[in-house]
């Protein structure tokens, strides 16, 4: 398998050990939470029938930056770890690479969570308990959304654009962190990333849309996941953005799985997935 295709399928793979249960789960498929150029963009919401803690996560459907859509009735089992412990699940899709590139993808994350929070009610969830997680550009972007959030702008015409985008907890498996290294203008970057069009950007997007220069005191507790022998995403990106959390008295956790690459397997995706209910579990509890 190509590293291409790894890497578009490295959500689907960690996220398909989950365990099945006998808890039933609500499928509202493809809210639309805005449009863009004529289309929609759209998510999933996995409800949990009995015992909803009220809290919300959201999951970026993100690998390579290309967001694909698929059948809400199959991927559900993917939720189970957390729509049996009660969490509301949003599946959010962002405007996919090749035809739209990172700013474009941060962007349309920023308006789902402004959209679901200005929509709670609806979904039946505490909008001040919402968290985000992702794999490798889904990681990206979470972080984005931890780091790099706002409290929108009261202005604006569109009610939605004036809701607030942070998250209060954010979880990113073998995420990128600093983009200035691997666009295709930055001298070291590997010539793998040149598969990946997202990537063609200059480095004063890259800059910006990098999550790790964004790090300040009130950002949302993050638990960063990666492994050791990870080779198109270096855990030295967790690394740093780690060390940059801890400067910043940022709650977080950094979990290195020793032996695990790009796409975790077998036990490894067992740990991902229970630190990540953890995670959530822990921050975003009901006061």
């Amino acid at each position: 398998m190509s590293r291409l295709s790894c890497l578009l399928l490295a959500a689907a793979v960690i996220c398909s050990t989950s365990r099945l249960s006998a808890a039933d789960v609500q499928i509202t498929p493809d809210v639309v939470y805005g449009h863009k150029y004529g289309l929609a963009l759209t998510f999933d919401v996995f409800t949990p029938t009995e015992n909803a803690n009220g809290a919300g996560v959201l999951f970026m459907v993100s690998g390579g930056w290309f967001s694909g859509w698929s059948d809400p009735e199959q991927s559900q089992k993917r939720f189970r770890p957390l729509t049996d412990k009660g969490f509301t699940v949003f599946a959010v899709r962002h405007g996919s690479s090749p035809k739209f590139s990172i700013p474009e993808a941060v962007g349309d994350v920023r308006r789902s969570v402004r959209f679901i929070r200005l929509n709670a009610g609806r979904f039946h969830v505490d909008p001040n308990r919402l968290g985000v997680y992702g794999a490798s550009a889904g990681g990206h972007l979470s972080l984005m959304l931890g780091t790099a959030a706002d409290d929108g702008d009261p202005n604006a015409k569109d009610p939605v654009l004036r809701v607030s985008n942070r998250v209060n907890a954010v979880v990113a498996w073998v995420a990128p962190t600093d983009l200035q290294i691997m666009v295709w203008d930055a001298p070291e970057h590997l010539p793998t990333y040149e598969k990946f069009p997202a990537l063609d950007l200059d480095l004063k997007a890259a800059k910006t849309h990098s999550p790790l220069v964004h790090v300040t005191q009130d950002d949302a507790p993050t638990l960063l996941v990666v492994g050791d022998k990870d080779g198109l995403v270096p855990m030295q990106h967790s690394e740093n953005i780690y060390a940059a959390f801890e400067k910043a008295n940022v709650p977080s956790q950094l979990i290195v799985l020793e032996g695990a690459g790009h796409g975790f397997r077998k036990g490894h995706a067992e740990r991902a997935v229970n630190e990540l209910v953890a995670w959530f579990e822990k921050q975003l509890a009901a006061e």
